[in-house]
């Protein structure tokens, strides 16, 4: 027969043993939750980079014509970097993901096209994308005569 202190403590180990085991699944949700969050930016992505030229994404310079047929894609690329920029700033995206994706814009933002898009989204939004300015400053943009 167990006396009232060992029944005690087997029911304070069988609590702790499940706060452990509860907290464990809650970290293991939230793992899965920011891989989630994290793979729905990949995807993202990857369907606005189908949109850009290949040339561009190969380091090519674009042709003026090209450059303002493409500039609303680029954009929204740009938006989307400033958006992964902020998410990671508020803890959104893990360090590990954010040290790949950073390398990614860096990579491309030295490209060319990118370069000169970034360079003149920056220009003309003024008051937007403060966070991608921050890790990633444009190059002055110098307007080109030829208007869209």
């Amino acid at each position: 027969m167990f006396d009232a202190s060992k029944l005690s403590e087997i029911a304070n180990i069988a609590t702790t043993a499940g706060v452990l085991v509860t907290a464990w699944q809650l970290i293991l949700i939230k793992r899965l939750s920011v891989t989630s969050f994290e793979d729905s930016f990949a995807k993202e992505y990857r369907e606005l980079a189908a949109t850009l030229p290949t040339k561009a994404l190969l380091g090519e310079a674009l042709t003026d014509e090209e450059h303002y047929q493409y500039f609303d894609e680029m954009y929204h690329y740009i938006d989307l970097c400033n958006e992964q920029v902020f998410l990671h700033n508020v803890g959104r995206i893990s360090d590990k993901t954010w040290a790949f994706w950073k390398a990614g814009i860096t990579s491309n933002l030295r490209r060319p096209a990118f370069d000169r898009a970034w360079a003149e989204i920056a220009a003309r939004a003024s008051g937007d994308f403060s966070e991608l300015r921050a890790v990633f400053p444009p190059k002055s943009y110098i307007p080109n005569s030829k208007k869209k």
